[in-house]
């Protein structure tokens, strides 16, 4: 299987991390893990992760510690996943230049489209970390239905993570995912963003179900 990039995931409950972690090696995805702040920034020091998808609520150093160590001294991406979705913390993320931000509950079919949307709409691993607007959507295609339980989009950006989902579902390269979304677009004669809005919606449709806590 292709190297699809190299995951740093932390999260203090041991159940989470063990489901995340699984699902994203199935995936193919290199992925190391912690189960609190001071580990992660350890392991993030050593293996240079592409991303790192953080907890925000921890024993000791919280996910937003570990997340401004990434930016500030790493230069790494990361991403949220977390119960948590109040004013307060939404506006803590998207100052620290979150490239997604997931609610729990979630399933790995849900978390699997936005790693590979994030990963795949960096212009080079790991250069894009930190930088406030450079985000992608975690799931939702429509303002409207950012508060749908699972889904807190920082930006959306809906081209982005339908390259993702495509990039999961098929193996494809980034630049593949995209070519094929253009071709979905001119056989159902709609335009590129239209296209990529559907096809998020049908992935949520298809997720919801399967939900865990």
């Amino acid at each position: 299987m292709a190297d699809k990039g190299k995951i740093l995931v932390v999260d203090d409950d041991r159940l989470v991390l063990a489901t995340v972690t699984h699902g994203l090696a199935q995936a193919g995805y290199d992925v190391i893990d912690a189960d609190n702040g001071d580990d992660a920034i350890l392991l993030a020091r050593e293996h240079k992760p592409d991303l790192a998808l953080l907890d925000i609520r921890m024993e000791g150093m919280s996910g937003f510690d570990v997340a401004a160590y990434l930016r500030d001294q790493l230069h790494l991406p990361f991403m949220f996943l977390s119960a948590f979705a109040d004013d307060e913390t939404v506006q803590k993320v998207k100052a620290l230049g979150a490239v997604a931000y997931l609610v729990k509950p979630l399933d790995i079919g849900q978390i699997l489209p936005a790693v590979a949307a994030a990963i795949g709409n960096l212009p080079a691993r790991g250069s894009a970390a930190g930088i406030p607007g450079s985000g992608v959507a975690a799931a939702a295609a429509s303002p409207a239905r950012s508060t749908e339980p699972g889904y807190h989009p920082v930006e959306i950006d809906p081209v982005a993570v339908a390259v993702g989902v495509l990039m999961h579902r098929y193996s494809l390269q980034r630049g593949q995912a995209l070519d094929r979304l253009r071709q979905l677009a001119v056989s159902e004669q709609r335009g590129l963003r239209d296209q990529a809005e559907r096809l998020v919606e049908a992935v949520e449709l298809l997720a919801r179900p399967g939900q865990v806590g």
